[in-house]
């Protein structure tokens, strides 16, 4: 098996793991909205549930459309990764774990929409409780993550290749 889809299954088995062991944990020893505060006026554990995508997008939706959405579109994003993943050279291990996180995220995510028809969330940051981030999960951190690390990827190579044609230019 090639480097990368070990790279792909091991990230995103650790991933999804993390990410339903403590959703298990909050979906049964939390009620829904209970809060428990880790660091005062700044970072809570609280239970939510999220029919939405991020930020609650589509959360007031007619349900319909939005269970449809949410249980089609990820197994479409999932084959889109594979796709490039298969592109992508065995040894551009950053290129493989960002795209790994997003995996892992996604699937995280997905096996709530299967179970639940709705995400489990508990992340809760706030400064004292008047500015607040919408609650989030391990699996939205990896796909942020894995996202975040693409656009870095892409940003410092496209650096590079300005740079390399600047050099071939004043060389000609």
């Amino acid at each position: 098996m090639k480097r990368k889809y070990i790279w792909l299954l091991v990230i995103t088995g650790f991933l999804v793991a993390l990410d339903q062991l403590i959703k298990v944990y909050v979906h049964t020893h939390f009620h829904l909205g209970e809060s428990v505060i880790v660091i005062p006026n700044f970072f809570n554990l609280t239970y939510v549930r999220n029919f939405g995508a991020a930020f609650g997008f589509l959360a007031e939706s007619h349900p319909s459309f939005r269970e449809l959405f949410f249980l089609s579109m990820p197994p479409i994003a999932l084959l889109i990764i594979l796709g490039i993943l298969r592109g992508v050279k065995d040894s551009d291990t950053k290129q493989i774990i960002a795209l790994s996180s997003i995996f892992g995220g996604a699937i995280g995510n997905y096996i709530d929409r299967i179970r639940f028809r709705y995400v489990i969330d508990f992340l809760d940051f706030h400064l004292y409780n008047r500015w607040s981030w919408p609650a989030f999960n391990v699996a939205d951190m990896a796909i942020v993550g894995g996202v975040g690390l693409l656009l870095l990827l892409m940003f410092l190579e496209n650096k590079e290749h300005k740079k390399n044609k600047l050099k071939e230019e004043g060389a000609g």
